[in-house]
């Protein structure tokens, strides 16, 4: 699957950010919502100068939730992110250097245990932020994994991923990658109504297509 993939559309330079508080940032700001959303969000933080922890922690959460404007669900995402700095002062002493040489599972505890991030943020910030072996699991990826018969569809985030780097254990450089060619596997081809006629993966499909839900079954767009 990495190989077909990476044939046909080679590196996809993710994750876009100049620096690793813009990436944190980002992975919160992505929660439901598309990327082009979040970048408007984030030229927005930049025009503030708010991409700087002690900015970013101090300014007030009624003018950071209108800076965010864009990534939608304002309010709620200014909260985490005055979680996610809170922790960092609480935790790391305001030190991005010190979070990202923390050991890996525990550094994931700690992520898992700021309000708003779950599994898939808490992931992207290990793999993309701090250079870690974590796989990242989003919804684009269980669609993918779903549809060629390679998973039922009910199994936990930790379940999928181990997939994933158990195929990978010995390459561990190629996560990140990975994660981003289901990106764009996602957003070319397998959207809620595939596109499997010249998707890359398509010699993979079961040989009756796709695996579709039933229509108006739970999950069906999913």
């Amino acid at each position: 699957m990495y190989d077909l993939l990476f044939e046909a559309w080679g590196p996809q330079g993710w994750w876009p950010a100049r620096t690793r508080l813009e990436m944190m940032v980002g992975a919160i700001l992505t929660q439901n919502t598309a990327w082009t959303n979040v970048e408007q969000a984030i030229d927005r933080l930049r025009r503030e100068d708010a991409l700087r922890l002690d900015r970013l922690h101090s300014v007030a959460l009624s003018d950071l939730a209108e800076w965010i404007r864009p990534a939608r669900f304002l309010h709620v995402k200014a909260r985490r992110l005055r979680a996610f700095t809170t922790m960092l002062y609480d935790v790391y002493g305001g030190s991005l250097r010190r979070l990202c040489a923390e050991e890996p599972q525990r550094l994931r505890t700690v992520l898992l245990n700021v309000s708003g991030i779950g599994p898939e943020t808490a992931d992207s910030i290990l793999l993309y932020a701090a250079g870690r072996p974590f796989f990242v699991v989003d919804a684009y990826t269980r669609r993918v994994l779903r549809r060629h018969g390679w998973i039922r569809g009910d199994e936990g985030y930790d379940e999928v991923a181990a997939l994933f780097t158990r195929a990978l254990s010995d390459q561990p450089d190629r996560y990140g990658e990975y994660h981003a060619l289901i990106v764009a596997l996602g957003k070319k081809h397998c959207r809620a109504s595939p596109d499997c006629a010249s998707c890359p993966l398509r010699q993979l499909l079961p040989p009756g297509g796709p695996v579709l839900p039933a229509p108006g079954a739970a999950g069906a767009s999913a």
